[in-house]
Protein backbone atom coordinates (compact mmCIF):
# COMPACT_ATOMS: atom_id res chain seq x y z
CA UNK A 1 0.00 0.00 0.00
CA UNK A 2 1.35 3.42 -0.96
CA UNK A 3 1.30 5.74 2.05
CA UNK A 4 1.87 9.42 2.57
CA UNK A 5 4.46 9.83 5.32
CA UNK A 6 4.29 13.18 7.14
CA UNK A 7 7.22 12.77 9.53
CA UNK A 8 9.33 15.94 9.96
CA UNK A 9 12.89 15.28 8.80
CA UNK A 10 16.32 16.79 8.34
CA UNK A 11 19.52 15.70 6.63
CA UNK A 12 22.67 16.69 8.54
CA UNK A 13 25.44 17.23 5.97
CA UNK A 14 28.84 18.90 5.73
CA UNK A 15 31.26 20.27 3.13
CA UNK A 16 33.71 17.43 3.89
CA UNK A 17 34.48 14.58 6.25
CA UNK A 18 35.73 15.67 9.66
CA UNK A 19 33.49 18.73 9.88
CA UNK A 20 31.45 17.37 12.79
CA UNK A 21 28.44 15.63 11.20
CA UNK A 22 28.44 12.76 13.67
CA UNK A 23 28.84 15.10 16.64
CA UNK A 24 25.93 17.27 15.56
CA UNK A 25 23.65 14.48 14.30
CA UNK A 26 24.10 12.33 17.40
CA UNK A 27 23.74 15.32 19.71
CA UNK A 28 20.54 16.41 17.98
CA UNK A 29 19.12 12.89 18.14
CA UNK A 30 19.82 12.72 21.87
CA UNK A 31 18.59 16.26 22.59
CA UNK A 32 15.28 15.76 20.78
CA UNK A 33 14.84 12.31 22.34
CA UNK A 34 15.29 13.85 25.78
CA UNK A 35 12.32 16.07 24.96
CA UNK A 36 10.17 12.96 24.71
CA UNK A 37 10.12 12.79 20.91
CA UNK A 38 10.35 9.48 19.06
CA UNK A 39 13.38 10.13 16.85
CA UNK A 40 14.16 7.87 13.90
CA UNK A 41 17.95 7.75 13.27
CA UNK A 42 19.43 7.15 9.81
CA UNK A 43 22.86 7.18 8.19
CA UNK A 44 23.58 7.81 4.51
CA UNK A 45 26.11 5.35 3.13
CA UNK A 46 27.37 1.96 4.30
CA UNK A 47 28.94 2.92 7.65
CA UNK A 48 28.09 0.61 10.58
CA UNK A 49 29.69 2.53 13.45
CA UNK A 50 27.80 5.84 13.49
CA UNK A 51 24.39 4.09 13.62
CA UNK A 52 25.47 2.48 16.89
CA UNK A 53 25.81 5.93 18.45
CA UNK A 54 22.52 6.96 16.85
CA UNK A 55 20.79 3.96 18.43
CA UNK A 56 22.26 4.84 21.81
CA UNK A 57 20.98 8.41 21.44
CA UNK A 58 17.44 7.47 20.41
CA UNK A 59 16.71 3.98 21.69
CA UNK A 60 15.81 2.91 18.14
CA UNK A 61 17.82 0.93 15.56
CA UNK A 62 20.16 3.09 13.50
CA UNK A 63 19.34 2.40 9.85
CA UNK A 64 21.44 2.94 6.74
CA UNK A 65 20.25 4.51 3.51
CA UNK A 66 22.65 3.50 0.75
CA UNK A 67 21.62 4.28 -2.82
CA UNK A 68 24.51 2.28 -4.27
CA UNK A 69 24.02 -0.97 -2.41
CA UNK A 70 20.22 -0.91 -2.30
CA UNK A 71 19.42 1.28 -5.30
CA UNK A 72 17.87 4.77 -5.24
CA UNK A 73 14.41 3.22 -5.46
CA UNK A 74 14.74 1.68 -1.97
CA UNK A 75 15.98 4.78 -0.13
CA UNK A 76 12.55 6.26 0.58
CA UNK A 77 10.84 2.90 1.37
CA UNK A 78 13.61 1.92 3.82
CA UNK A 79 13.42 5.36 5.39
CA UNK A 80 9.64 5.06 5.73
CA UNK A 81 10.03 1.64 7.32
CA UNK A 82 12.32 3.03 10.02
CA UNK A 83 10.51 6.34 10.54
CA UNK A 84 6.97 4.99 10.82
CA UNK A 85 5.25 6.37 13.92
CA UNK A 86 8.09 8.75 14.78
CA UNK A 87 7.89 12.46 15.59
CA UNK A 88 11.15 13.35 13.83
CA UNK A 89 13.68 11.68 11.55
CA UNK A 90 17.32 12.73 11.34
CA UNK A 91 19.68 11.51 8.62
CA UNK A 92 23.42 11.86 9.08
CA UNK A 93 25.17 12.32 5.74
CA UNK A 94 28.32 10.71 4.41
CA UNK A 95 31.57 12.50 3.45
CA UNK A 96 30.89 15.89 1.81
CA UNK A 97 27.35 16.79 0.76
CA UNK A 98 27.93 16.08 -2.94
CA UNK A 99 30.44 13.19 -2.59
CA UNK A 100 29.19 9.81 -3.74
CA UNK A 101 30.33 6.62 -5.42
CA UNK A 102 33.53 7.29 -7.35
CA UNK A 103 32.86 8.07 -10.99
CA UNK A 104 29.07 7.74 -10.58
CA UNK A 105 28.02 11.39 -10.27
CA UNK A 106 25.62 11.95 -7.39
CA UNK A 107 24.94 8.25 -6.79
CA UNK A 108 25.09 7.39 -3.06
CA UNK A 109 25.79 11.00 -2.07
CA UNK A 110 24.12 12.77 0.81
CA UNK A 111 22.63 15.18 -1.73
CA UNK A 112 20.94 12.33 -3.58
CA UNK A 113 19.49 10.94 -0.34
CA UNK A 114 18.17 14.40 0.59
CA UNK A 115 16.47 14.73 -2.79
CA UNK A 116 14.97 11.25 -2.64
CA UNK A 117 13.58 12.04 0.82
CA UNK A 118 12.53 15.60 -0.13
CA UNK A 119 14.25 16.66 3.09
CA UNK A 120 15.82 20.03 3.97
CA UNK A 121 19.55 19.97 4.61
CA UNK A 122 21.46 21.48 7.52
CA UNK A 123 25.12 22.07 6.70
CA UNK A 124 27.65 21.56 9.52
CA UNK A 125 30.65 23.80 8.81
CA UNK A 126 34.01 23.54 10.53
CA UNK A 127 34.58 27.27 11.03
CA UNK A 128 37.86 26.97 12.94
CA UNK A 129 40.05 28.53 10.22
CA UNK A 130 37.77 31.02 8.51
CA UNK A 131 35.57 34.03 9.09
CA UNK A 132 33.87 35.91 6.21
CA UNK A 133 34.88 33.20 3.72
CA UNK A 134 32.27 30.96 5.34
CA UNK A 135 29.62 32.84 3.36
CA UNK A 136 31.28 32.01 0.04
CA UNK A 137 31.61 28.38 1.05
CA UNK A 138 27.98 28.06 2.09
CA UNK A 139 26.76 29.99 -0.97
CA UNK A 140 28.57 27.50 -3.20
CA UNK A 141 26.98 24.51 -1.51
CA UNK A 142 23.53 26.12 -1.55
CA UNK A 143 23.64 26.98 -5.25
CA UNK A 144 25.48 23.93 -6.66
CA UNK A 145 22.29 21.87 -7.08
CA UNK A 146 18.98 23.80 -7.02
CA UNK A 147 17.12 20.60 -6.10
CA UNK A 148 18.99 20.38 -2.80
CA UNK A 149 17.30 22.67 -0.28
CA UNK A 150 19.86 24.02 2.17
CA UNK A 151 17.81 25.31 5.08
CA UNK A 152 20.51 26.53 7.45
CA UNK A 153 23.98 26.15 8.91
CA UNK A 154 25.41 24.89 12.18
CA UNK A 155 28.85 26.38 12.83
CA UNK A 156 31.25 23.98 14.53
CA UNK A 157 34.57 24.60 16.32
CA UNK A 158 33.95 28.32 16.76
CA UNK A 159 36.83 29.87 18.70
CA UNK A 160 35.38 32.88 20.54
CA UNK A 161 32.49 35.34 20.84
CA UNK A 162 34.20 37.67 18.36
CA UNK A 163 34.70 34.81 15.91
CA UNK A 164 31.00 33.94 16.20
CA UNK A 165 29.97 37.54 15.48
CA UNK A 166 32.07 37.64 12.29
CA UNK A 167 30.66 34.34 11.08
CA UNK A 168 27.08 35.35 11.77
CA UNK A 169 27.51 38.70 10.00
CA UNK A 170 28.92 37.00 6.91
CA UNK A 171 26.12 34.44 6.74
CA UNK A 172 23.48 37.11 7.33
CA UNK A 173 24.80 38.90 4.22
CA UNK A 174 24.43 35.63 2.31
CA UNK A 175 20.87 35.16 3.57
CA UNK A 176 21.63 31.83 5.25
CA UNK A 177 20.14 31.16 8.72
CA UNK A 178 22.54 30.13 11.47
CA UNK A 179 20.77 27.36 13.40
CA UNK A 180 23.53 26.61 15.86
CA UNK A 181 27.03 27.51 17.05
CA UNK A 182 29.24 24.96 18.77
CA UNK A 183 32.53 25.80 20.46
CA UNK A 184 35.55 23.54 20.44
CA UNK A 185 34.87 20.77 22.95
CA UNK A 186 37.36 17.90 22.70
CA UNK A 187 36.00 16.33 25.85
CA UNK A 188 32.94 15.02 24.00
CA UNK A 189 34.84 13.50 21.10
CA UNK A 190 34.60 9.73 20.67
CA UNK A 191 37.92 7.87 20.32
CA UNK A 192 38.97 6.67 16.87
CA UNK A 193 41.30 4.02 15.50
CA UNK A 194 42.19 2.38 12.17
CA UNK A 195 38.65 2.21 10.72
CA UNK A 196 37.01 5.22 12.38
CA UNK A 197 35.18 5.64 15.67
CA UNK A 198 35.40 2.92 18.31
CA UNK A 199 31.99 1.16 18.25
CA UNK A 200 29.51 1.64 21.07
CA UNK A 201 29.64 -2.04 22.02
CA UNK A 202 33.33 -1.70 22.93
CA UNK A 203 32.94 1.33 25.23
CA UNK A 204 29.30 1.39 26.24
CA UNK A 205 29.66 3.22 29.56
CA UNK A 206 31.93 5.88 28.08
CA UNK A 207 29.75 6.06 24.96
CA UNK A 208 26.69 6.82 27.07
CA UNK A 209 28.61 9.64 28.76
CA UNK A 210 29.76 10.94 25.35
CA UNK A 211 26.24 10.97 23.95
CA UNK A 212 24.96 12.76 27.06
CA UNK A 213 27.71 15.37 26.67
CA UNK A 214 26.86 15.78 22.97
CA UNK A 215 23.22 16.35 23.84
CA UNK A 216 24.21 18.99 26.39
CA UNK A 217 26.49 20.73 23.89
CA UNK A 218 23.89 20.72 21.12
CA UNK A 219 21.10 21.85 23.43
CA UNK A 220 23.21 24.80 24.57
CA UNK A 221 24.46 25.79 21.13
CA UNK A 222 21.64 24.97 18.70
CA UNK A 223 18.19 26.46 18.17
CA UNK A 224 16.15 23.30 18.57
CA UNK A 225 12.87 25.11 17.91
CA UNK A 226 14.15 26.51 14.60
CA UNK A 227 15.54 23.13 13.60
CA UNK A 228 12.21 21.45 14.34
CA UNK A 229 10.38 24.13 12.39
CA UNK A 230 12.67 23.51 9.42
CA UNK A 231 12.10 19.75 9.70
CA UNK A 232 8.34 20.34 9.55
CA UNK A 233 8.70 22.06 6.17
CA UNK A 234 9.50 18.70 4.55
CA UNK A 235 6.55 17.81 2.31
CA UNK A 236 4.71 14.48 2.60
CA UNK A 237 6.76 11.57 1.29
CA UNK A 238 4.65 9.29 -0.88
CA UNK A 239 5.95 5.74 -1.09
CA UNK A 240 5.24 2.21 0.01
CA UNK A 241 7.20 1.54 3.21
CA UNK A 242 9.61 -1.37 2.94
CA UNK A 243 8.65 -4.43 4.95
CA UNK A 244 10.58 -7.68 5.28
CA UNK A 245 7.44 -9.74 4.71
CA UNK A 246 6.55 -7.92 1.50
CA UNK A 247 10.17 -8.00 0.35
CA UNK A 248 10.10 -11.81 0.43
CA UNK A 249 7.09 -12.02 -1.89
CA UNK A 250 6.19 -13.84 -4.10
CA UNK A 251 7.86 -16.46 -1.90
CA UNK A 252 7.11 -15.55 1.73
CA UNK A 253 8.03 -17.74 4.67
CA UNK A 254 6.47 -21.21 4.37
CA UNK A 255 3.57 -22.08 6.64
CA UNK A 256 4.89 -23.51 9.88
CA UNK A 257 2.36 -26.35 9.76
CA UNK A 258 3.23 -27.28 6.17
CA UNK A 259 6.97 -26.81 5.77
CA UNK A 260 8.54 -25.85 9.09
CA UNK A 261 6.88 -27.91 11.83
CA UNK A 262 7.57 -26.60 15.32
CA UNK A 263 9.68 -23.50 15.89
CA UNK A 264 11.69 -22.02 13.04
CA UNK A 265 15.31 -22.93 12.40
CA UNK A 266 17.67 -21.26 14.85
CA UNK A 267 20.00 -18.84 13.08
CA UNK A 268 22.77 -17.73 15.43
CA UNK A 269 24.12 -14.23 14.71
CA UNK A 270 27.51 -13.21 16.11
CA UNK A 271 27.49 -10.08 18.26
CA UNK A 272 29.40 -8.60 21.15
CA UNK A 273 32.35 -6.25 21.01
CA UNK A 274 34.22 -8.10 18.25
CA UNK A 275 31.30 -8.38 15.80
CA UNK A 276 29.37 -5.12 15.81
CA UNK A 277 28.64 -4.61 12.10
CA UNK A 278 25.12 -5.55 11.08
CA UNK A 279 22.24 -3.95 9.22
CA UNK A 280 18.96 -4.16 11.15
CA UNK A 281 17.13 -5.35 8.05
CA UNK A 282 19.15 -8.59 7.92
CA UNK A 283 17.69 -9.96 11.15
CA UNK A 284 14.25 -8.69 10.13
CA UNK A 285 14.46 -10.55 6.81
CA UNK A 286 15.66 -13.75 8.47
CA UNK A 287 12.78 -13.55 10.93
CA UNK A 288 10.28 -12.88 8.16
CA UNK A 289 11.67 -15.88 6.27
CA UNK A 290 10.86 -18.08 9.26
CA UNK A 291 14.09 -18.14 11.27
CA UNK A 292 14.44 -17.81 15.02
CA UNK A 293 17.31 -15.29 15.24
CA UNK A 294 19.49 -15.60 18.35
CA UNK A 295 22.56 -13.48 19.13
CA UNK A 296 25.73 -14.92 20.67
CA UNK A 297 29.08 -13.40 21.67
CA UNK A 298 32.22 -15.20 20.41
CA UNK A 299 34.25 -13.46 23.10
CA UNK A 300 32.20 -14.90 25.94
CA UNK A 301 30.01 -17.80 24.88
CA UNK A 302 31.69 -21.20 24.80
CA UNK A 303 28.99 -22.86 22.72
CA UNK A 304 26.64 -21.93 19.91
CA UNK A 305 23.04 -21.24 20.94
CA UNK A 306 21.05 -24.42 21.55
CA UNK A 307 19.59 -25.86 18.37
CA UNK A 308 21.66 -23.69 15.99
CA UNK A 309 21.21 -24.77 12.37
CA UNK A 310 22.44 -21.59 10.66
CA UNK A 311 25.31 -19.26 11.53
CA UNK A 312 25.79 -15.60 10.50
CA UNK A 313 29.09 -13.91 11.38
CA UNK A 314 29.14 -10.32 10.19
CA UNK A 315 31.69 -7.54 10.33
CA UNK A 316 33.54 -5.98 13.21
CA UNK A 317 37.00 -5.89 14.75
CA UNK A 318 38.32 -9.40 15.41
CA UNK A 319 41.85 -8.04 14.86
CA UNK A 320 41.45 -6.02 18.07
CA UNK A 321 40.29 -9.09 20.00
CA UNK A 322 42.35 -11.81 18.34
CA UNK A 323 43.92 -13.05 21.63
CA UNK A 324 40.52 -13.27 23.36
CA UNK A 325 38.90 -15.00 20.37
CA UNK A 326 41.79 -17.45 20.22
CA UNK A 327 41.47 -18.15 23.95
CA UNK A 328 37.83 -19.22 23.53
CA UNK A 329 38.82 -22.61 22.16
CA UNK A 330 35.51 -24.34 22.95
CA UNK A 331 33.56 -22.01 20.70
CA UNK A 332 36.18 -22.13 17.93
CA UNK A 333 35.89 -25.91 17.94
CA UNK A 334 32.08 -25.71 17.96
CA UNK A 335 32.09 -23.41 14.92
CA UNK A 336 34.56 -25.69 13.12
CA UNK A 337 32.44 -28.75 13.88
CA UNK A 338 29.28 -26.99 12.72
CA UNK A 339 30.90 -26.06 9.41
CA UNK A 340 32.42 -29.55 8.99
CA UNK A 341 28.94 -31.04 9.35
CA UNK A 342 27.78 -28.91 6.43
CA UNK A 343 25.88 -26.33 8.48
CA UNK A 344 25.12 -23.12 6.56
CA UNK A 345 27.46 -20.26 7.47
CA UNK A 346 27.35 -16.71 6.08
CA UNK A 347 30.47 -14.74 7.01
CA UNK A 348 31.34 -11.16 6.03
CA UNK A 349 34.73 -9.51 6.56
CA UNK A 350 35.30 -10.05 10.29
CA UNK A 351 33.47 -13.35 9.95
CA UNK A 352 35.86 -14.36 7.18
CA UNK A 353 38.84 -13.63 9.46
CA UNK A 354 37.28 -15.60 12.32
CA UNK A 355 36.79 -18.64 10.08
CA UNK A 356 40.42 -18.51 8.90
CA UNK A 357 43.20 -20.71 10.26
CA UNK A 358 44.86 -17.78 12.01
CA UNK A 359 44.67 -14.01 12.50
CA UNK A 360 47.91 -12.20 13.25
CA UNK A 361 49.37 -15.52 14.34
CA UNK A 362 46.51 -16.29 16.75
CA UNK A 363 44.49 -19.46 16.19
CA UNK A 364 40.99 -18.93 14.78
CA UNK A 365 38.36 -21.51 13.79
CA UNK A 366 40.33 -23.18 10.99
CA UNK A 367 37.26 -23.60 8.80
CA UNK A 368 39.03 -21.94 5.88
CA UNK A 369 42.55 -22.97 4.86
CA UNK A 370 43.91 -19.42 4.89
CA UNK A 371 45.72 -17.02 7.21
CA UNK A 372 44.86 -13.37 7.90
CA UNK A 373 46.90 -10.47 9.17
CA UNK A 374 46.74 -6.72 9.67
CA UNK A 375 47.95 -4.56 6.79
CA UNK A 376 49.11 -0.96 6.38
CA UNK A 377 46.84 -0.66 3.34
CA UNK A 378 43.21 0.38 3.68
CA UNK A 379 40.88 -1.44 1.28
CA UNK A 380 37.82 0.74 0.84
CA UNK A 381 35.14 1.18 -1.77
CA UNK A 382 31.95 0.04 -3.42
CA UNK A 383 31.96 -3.17 -5.44
CA UNK A 384 29.67 -4.77 -8.01
CA UNK A 385 29.69 -8.53 -7.58
CA UNK A 386 28.22 -11.71 -9.00
CA UNK A 387 28.08 -15.04 -7.16
CA UNK A 388 30.38 -17.45 -8.98
CA UNK A 389 29.69 -20.52 -6.82
CA UNK A 390 26.43 -21.95 -5.51
CA UNK A 391 26.19 -21.52 -1.75
CA UNK A 392 23.73 -21.48 1.12
CA UNK A 393 23.59 -17.70 0.72
CA UNK A 394 23.43 -17.10 -3.03
CA UNK A 395 22.82 -19.05 -6.21
CA UNK A 396 25.40 -18.78 -8.97
CA UNK A 397 24.70 -15.67 -11.00
CA UNK A 398 23.14 -13.69 -8.14
CA UNK A 399 24.20 -10.05 -8.53
CA UNK A 400 24.72 -7.75 -5.57
CA UNK A 401 26.38 -4.45 -4.90
CA UNK A 402 28.47 -4.26 -1.78
CA UNK A 403 31.22 -2.49 0.10
CA UNK A 404 34.73 -3.38 1.25
CA UNK A 405 36.27 -1.70 4.29
CA UNK A 406 39.23 -3.33 6.02
CA UNK A 407 42.92 -3.08 6.92
CA UNK A 408 43.58 -6.79 6.82
CA UNK A 409 44.57 -9.26 4.13
CA UNK A 410 43.89 -12.97 3.88
CA UNK A 411 46.12 -15.39 2.00
CA UNK A 412 45.01 -16.89 -0.26
CA UNK A 413 42.33 -14.34 -1.13
CA UNK A 414 40.01 -16.88 -2.72
CA UNK A 415 39.36 -20.59 -2.51
CA UNK A 416 38.91 -23.21 -5.20
CA UNK A 417 35.26 -22.14 -5.28
CA UNK A 418 35.28 -18.33 -4.81
CA UNK A 419 32.32 -16.52 -3.29
CA UNK A 420 32.17 -13.50 -5.60
CA UNK A 421 33.47 -12.29 -8.88
CA UNK A 422 33.90 -8.52 -8.82
CA UNK A 423 32.88 -6.81 -12.03
CA UNK A 424 33.52 -3.18 -10.97
CA UNK A 425 35.72 -1.27 -10.35
CA UNK A 426 38.22 -4.09 -10.98
CA UNK A 427 37.79 -7.69 -12.08
CA UNK A 428 38.85 -10.38 -9.62
CA UNK A 429 37.44 -13.27 -7.65
CA UNK A 430 37.26 -13.22 -3.89
CA UNK A 431 36.11 -15.28 -0.93
CA UNK A 432 35.41 -18.93 -0.18
CA UNK A 433 32.53 -21.33 -0.71
CA UNK A 434 32.89 -24.82 0.74
CA UNK A 435 30.17 -27.18 1.98
CA UNK A 436 27.68 -24.81 3.63
CA UNK A 437 30.13 -21.95 4.13
CA UNK A 438 30.00 -18.63 2.24
CA UNK A 439 32.80 -16.33 3.47
CA UNK A 440 33.94 -13.07 1.92
CA UNK A 441 35.25 -9.59 2.64
CA UNK A 442 32.22 -8.08 0.87
CA UNK A 443 29.60 -6.36 3.02
CA UNK A 444 26.16 -6.56 1.42
CA UNK A 445 22.72 -5.18 2.25
CA UNK A 446 20.17 -7.96 1.99
CA UNK A 447 17.27 -5.58 1.41
CA UNK A 448 18.67 -5.22 -2.11
CA UNK A 449 18.27 -8.97 -2.73
CA UNK A 450 15.97 -10.51 -0.10
CA UNK A 451 16.26 -13.93 -1.75
CA UNK A 452 19.57 -14.43 0.08
CA UNK A 453 17.80 -14.33 3.47
CA UNK A 454 15.14 -16.76 2.27
CA UNK A 455 17.74 -19.08 0.72
CA UNK A 456 19.85 -19.07 3.89
CA UNK A 457 16.83 -19.73 6.14
CA UNK A 458 15.77 -22.64 3.93
CA UNK A 459 19.29 -24.06 4.18
CA UNK A 460 19.11 -23.75 7.96
CA UNK A 461 15.72 -25.49 7.97
CA UNK A 462 17.13 -28.39 5.93
CA UNK A 463 20.11 -28.63 8.28
CA UNK A 464 17.73 -29.00 11.19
Amino acid sequence: MVNSLHVPRLVIAAPSSGSGKTTVATGLMAAFSERGLAVSPHKAGPDYIDPGYHALATGRPGRNLDAFMCGPELVAPLFAHGAAGCDLALVEGVMGLYDGAAGRGELASTAQVAKLLRAPVVLVVDASSQSRSVAALVHGFASFDPQVRLGGVILNKVGSDRHEVMLREALEEAGMPVLGVLRRAPQVAAPSRHLGLVPVAERRRDAVASVTALADQVRAGCDLEALMALARTAPPLTCEPWSPEQALLPHPAPSRSRALPGPGPVVAVAGGAAFTFSYAEHAELLTAAGADVVTFDPLRDEALPEGTTGLVIGGGFPEVYAPELAANEPLRKAVAAFAADGGPVAAECAGLLYLARSLDGKAMCGVIDADARMSERLTLGYREAVAVSDSALAATGTRLRGHEFHRTVIEPGAGAAPAWGFTHPERRVEGFVQQGVHASYLHTHWAAEPSVARRFTEAAARAR
